[in-house]
């Protein structure tokens, strides 16, 4: 039998086994996906949706041309990319992954970065968002805000340092060679590239706003999906005890590097989704605070293989390849856990515990403000912005019949 029949057979008997395994656990699976529900229609739909939105329109505007030339001697030189890339970089950090992955995607659609820039810039530019390092990992998980401080530094520092060493990517490849200079052509010259771009959208502007809000609709709907199928494979994978095969590969690895065998299980589910492994390794209060950390920065990095599959879905239907992305996740997680470890005495005693941290964490309200409104308003923005999506896309049906 050949490749291709292989492949087809694995598919199906991994659809089959899935689909049993619902009907053997349905109540496991249906609050799993209740979880993963309230995760994206909570949180990721309502904090993601306003900036794909913006980043679409400021594509669509010709903004982001704008602030290419002005990033043009910055990124060139560090990351062997073209200044629009810089807009991928700062919104993919602000807002979390996958916003850099759909940037860079809507860039190359538009030909704004070549194949190869492409690959390079996604590499660094799918981030943790500030919001869940300091809201969920070090408020809601330790309840303590200095340790986002140290995860941030950590995270960002690994994956600055991915984007250097990304630059190196195919830099020999004439898919490459393309918008080499890194002169600064100044403000005039950066805002007749932006007039140029505006004037060839012949769009109007009421049709380029609607599709920005369908487009990103539509890419938040796919994410939600991954999302809610991550946390019932997970806990299928949990419930199967099929995750001890993965303990059996995991455990002599970790020995060798002297970490706890209690963090198999939280490591091997935060390779899976990132919010469940790094809550697991959090609640370990007998296993020292530098591990803990150093894995929290190790899945950070990784991004989990429910992010890598949004990752995937997003750039499908361009010509960017998967492998320099999954090479650059391995990379950045290595890294963040040589950081965790280099940094760590300059932030904590050798000796700190869990416990014994400082509770300012629990006087600081601002965290907690902006994430009781996100939980208590993200629902209904959600419901609205869906609503007014198929507005949009109904108002256009009616308009085409009516032609």
């Amino acid at each position: 039998m050949d490749i291709p029949k292989w492949k087809t057979l694995g598919i199906a008997c991994f659809t089959l086994s899935m689909t049993i395994s619902l009907i053997i656990f349905p109540e496991v699976s249906f609050n799993a996906s209740v979880h993963g529900l309230h995760t994206w229609w909570e949180v990721v739909f309502p904090s993601l949706l306003p900036f794909f939105i913006m980043a679409e329109l400021l594509i669509g505007f010709g903004i982001v041309q704008f602030i290419g030339v002005i990033f043009q001697p910055i990124m060139r030189p560090i990351f062997n990319v073209p200044g629009v890339g810089s807009f991928a970089w700062i919104v993919g950090m602000a807002s979390g992954y996958p916003s850099g992955a759909k940037i860079t995607a809507l860039l190359r659609k538009n030909k704004e970065i070549s194949k190869i820039e492409a690959e390079r810039l996604i590499s660094f530019t799918n981030a943790s968002s500030p919001l869940f390092i300091f809201g969920a990992i070090a408020v809601g998980f330790f309840y303590d805000t200095s340790l986002g401080i140290f995860i941030a530094i950590c995270h960002y520092a690994s994956n600055f340092l991915v984007g250097i060493a990304m630059r190196f990517y195919k830099i020999d490849d004439e898919d490459s060679s393309q918008s080499k200079s890194v002169n600064n052509h100044g403000m005039t010259y950066a805002f007749q590239k932006m007039h140029d771009t505006r004037i060839k959208n012949t769009r109007p502007f009421g049709q380029i706003v609607g599709d920005a809000i369908i487009s990103s609709v539509q890419t938040l709907l796919m994410i939600g999906g991954f999302i809610i199928f991550f946390s019932v494979f997970t806990t299928l994978l949990h419930e199967l005890k099929l995750f001890e095969i993965l303990h059996t590969v995991l455990r002599p690895i970790l020995h060798v590097f002297h970490v706890p065998s209690e963090l198999i299980q939280p490591l091997s589910t935060g390779l899976f989704e990132i919010s469940l492994g790094a809550e697991m390794v959090s609640s370990l209060d007998n296993v020292p605070l530098i591990i803990q950390l150093t894995v929290i920065s190790f899945i950070l990095g990784f991004n989990g293989l429910s992010v890598q599959a949004q990752v995937a879905s997003i750039i499908a239907n361009t010509d960017i390849r998967f492998h320099p992305y999954f090479f650059a996740r391995i990379l950045h997680a290595t890294i963040a856990s040589i950081l965790t470890v280099i940094l760590y005495p300059f932030f904590f005693q050798s000796t700190t515990k869990k416990t014994d941290l400082p509770t300012i964490a629990l006087q600081d309200k601002s965290v907690y403000s902006i994430l009781d409104f996100i939980f208590s308003h993200g629902p209904i923005f959600t419901l609205v912005m869906i609503f007014l999506a198929l507005c949009i896309l109904l108002n256009r049906v009616i308009k085409a019949n009516n032609k």
